[in-house]
């Protein structure tokens, strides 16, 4: 018999049920024997004394059918029924009724009582797409069919007959009445009392049926099992809405529904061509299963899951293409210096800062965290493309192109927030990339488990370099191009703006915290001039901030990452301040010399080296230097003389000097 497969969580939660027919198959067991009684009462109450046929029965109706001279009524035994529904159309003929007795007869001689009995229970229709006992009692009383009263078991035996008309939900006075004659006849069978029948008809309908679950906050995670159990375990559709499976998956229901209701009602970027359209994902980091997956703001069943359609990643890619496969090359290390000037590459690729600055050069760290073009395609040049490819397939992000522009995100197919979602967790896990599923394990409908999740997981970078990039990329989520939102505890991540005529085309937000990795992306389904974006990734950027804020709420998430063991901890960068109010004083330091003071107010990080620079002809001259001070005694000299110094910030970690400060002259007025 067909039916309906069940979605649910580890902990039995059901999510959905796939079906074409509402049926759920329970043993004969689990079937109370007042419930078989009302039925064999009202269809059948010679069940277990004939061989399949009643022929008394259908001596009666036989009669009847003369009288009318048409076919009135059928007299079947329960058996019959089964065959016909099992094997046989509806059509009221003689030539049916034959083939209906034959297949009753094999039925008797193949089956026992209990089976046939339960075999029918299972099969037929109740109404209101209800098949089998099991979902009508579920649909009309929101219960299980082993907790079904006298007076509910005598209500759904009498819906087989006419579904609709004896309704109790369109109908309750005809269903009611109905009722009551399944009762009497239960009385007559003996399997009630009089006192009972007469209690039971005197009762409600006692229908309850369970809230009408209209929300699709589950539809985006369902479609994704389903065409994971095509890809993976070749189960078609089709399959799963007959084969009566349970499919367990690694859905979180509390994440899923805070997830879908941001996506639905939080804050999207503007648009030029309506409403934006968005994608969201977060996967556990720990297994690589997707406990929440949103692949539309009001995704329904067979819409566009865009958590699986590609997209240029534009500067979600600069991590995982340059930066991180730079640190693994050995020659670079966070606070390498790289070109931050105005350039033309091989093949006349001539990238643009995107906010016009260039500061000539720039530490890798900085360059990350302010998303700057010109350096990380410097840097890709460096490395060499077909090394960052290389780097790229093992990420499970594989592409044809093999320009520079693969630095930006600028790829002729790009890639889905599910690639970019696996891709990003090998900086959360030492390095090490992991498959991503929803489908922890899948049993067939005797409950063996016919198909179950194997992990598969890949070294790609190592433990140092993961570091290096999380703690690079959670100073990027504090005060680079994702500061944008709020959110308290861990999180580390990068933004993408894929630029177009007269907007952008698409904005990302891709990161981790120590729990999960997901990615948000906003945009357009269709391309062209007139679909664009009118904002930045600021916005995905506070949309994120904000899920993972919910989600603290509900599960408190982990607060700080942990550095893996064996790896240094990587300095914080040094911001050089801009020193315009450097003052000197003097004292005499004899009868004909001077000793001179400079002051200057330090800035907070007391790393920040100031080297005092005296002005001479040809070329200065480096007098000395302080560290985290705002002083510097200059030596003596002679009072005659008239001398400049100025005061250049340095930092010790990219080895750069910052903009000179004012000039101070040093020289004795009389």
């Amino acid at each position: 018999m067909d039916e309906m497969t069940r979605v649910e969580t580890e902990d039995g939660e059901l999510i959905e049920r796939i079906y074409t027919k509402n049926r759920e198959v329970v043993p004969s067991s689990t079937i109370p024997d007042h419930v078989k009684d009302a039925f064999i009462s009202i269809e059948d109450q010679r069940f277990y004394g004939h061989s399949g046929v009643d022929f008394k029965a259908i001596g009666r109706a036989l009669y009847r059918d003369i009288i009318a001279m048409k076919k009135v009524e059928g007299g079947s035994t329960i058996t019959q029924q089964l065959a016909k529904n099992l094997f046989l159309s509806n059509d009221k003929t003689w030539m049916r009724k034959t083939k209906e007795v034959m297949a009753a007869y094999y039925l008797e001689r193949n089956y026992s009582k209990e089976e046939i009995l339960s075999l029918y229970l299972n099969r037929i229709y109740f109404g209101e797409g209800a098949y089998g006992i099991q979902s009508a009692s579920k649909h009309y009383f929101n219960r299980p069919v082993s907790e079904l009263t006298i007076a509910q078991g005598a209500l759904l035996a009498g819906l087989p007959k006419a579904p609709n008309s004896y309704s109790p939900i369109d109908h309750p006075e005809e269903s009611m009445q109905r009722r009551n004659l399944v009762l009497s006849q239960m009385q007559e069978y003996g399997a009630i009392s009089i006192e009972v029948m007469k209690r039971m008809q005197g009762s409600t309908l006692a229908v309850e049926q369970g809230e009408d679950e209209e929300s699709n906050w589950s539809n985006s995670y369902v479609d994704l099992v389903i065409d994971e159990a095509a890809e993976k375990y070749h189960m078609s559709r089709d399959e799963l809405k007959r084969g009566g499976y349970t499919i367990v998956v690694k859905m979180d229901p509390s994440i899923q529904q805070v997830a879908a209701e941001k996506m639905r009602e939080g804050e999207f970027i503007p648009g030029s061509n309506g409403p934006v359209e968005g994608a969201f994902t977060l996967m556990d980091n720990e297994t690589g299963a997707l406990v929440a997956v949103v692949g539309g703001r009001d995704f329904k069943h067979g819409d566009l899951n865009r958590v699986q359609v590609k997209k240029q990643p534009a500067s979600v890619i600069k991590p995982l293409a340059v930066y991180g496969p730079a640190l693994m090359q050995g020659g670079f290390q966070p606070y390498s210096v790289l070109s931050d000037r105005k350039q033309t590459f091989s093949g006349n690729y001539e990238p643009s800062n995107y906010d016009g600055q260039y500061d000539h050069q720039v530490s890798l760290y900085q360059a990350l965290v302010d998303s700057k073009n010109v350096p990380a395609v410097s840097l890709l040049d460096q490395i060499g493309i077909d090394y960052a490819k290389d780097y790229l397939d093992k990420l499970g992000l594989p592409t044809n192109d093999d320009g520079l522009a693969i630095a930006l995100g600028g790829l002729s197919e790009g890639y889905s927030p599910l690639q970019i979602t696996e891709a990003y967790s090998s900086f959360a896990r030492e390095g090490k990339v992991v498959e991503s599923y929803t489908i922890s394990k899948i049993l067939d409908r005797n409950g063996e488990v016919i198909h179950e999740h194997q992990p598969r997981e890949e070294q790609v970078f190592d433990a140092e370099t993961a570091w290096y990039m999380t703690e690079m990329l959670q100073t990027t989520v504090e005060e680079g191009t994702a500061s944008q939102g709020d959110y308290q505890k861990a999180l580390a991540g990068k933004t993408g703006t894929q630029q177009g005529v007269g907007g952008n085309k698409h904005v990302w937000f891709a990161g981790y915290t120590p729990d999960y990795t997901g990615a948000l992306w906003m945009g357009y389904d269709q391309a062209g001039e007139e679909y664009s974006v009118q904002g930045s990734s600021a916005y995905p950027s506070r949309l994120m901030k904000d899920i993972l804020t919910s989600i603290d709420q509900i599960q408190p998430l982990t607060a700080s990452f942990d550095k893996p063991e064996g790896v240094e901890i990587l300095p914080n960068p040094i911001r050089l301040p801009d020193l315009n109010q450097v003052t000197g004083t003097l004292d005499l330091a004899g009868l004909a010399t001077l000793r001179g003071t400079l002051q200057w107010t330090p800035t907070d990080d007391e790393r920040v080296v100031y080297r005092i620079y005296r002005e001479e002809q040809g070329e200065d001259v480096n007098v000395g230097e302080v560290t985290g001070e705002g002083s510097y005694k200059v030596s003596a000299f002679g009072i005659f003389d008239e001398t400049y110094y100025y005061v250049v910030p340095y930092d010790p970690l990219t080895q750069l000097e910052g903009e000179p400060s004012n000039r101070v002259s040093l020289n004795w007025n009389f």
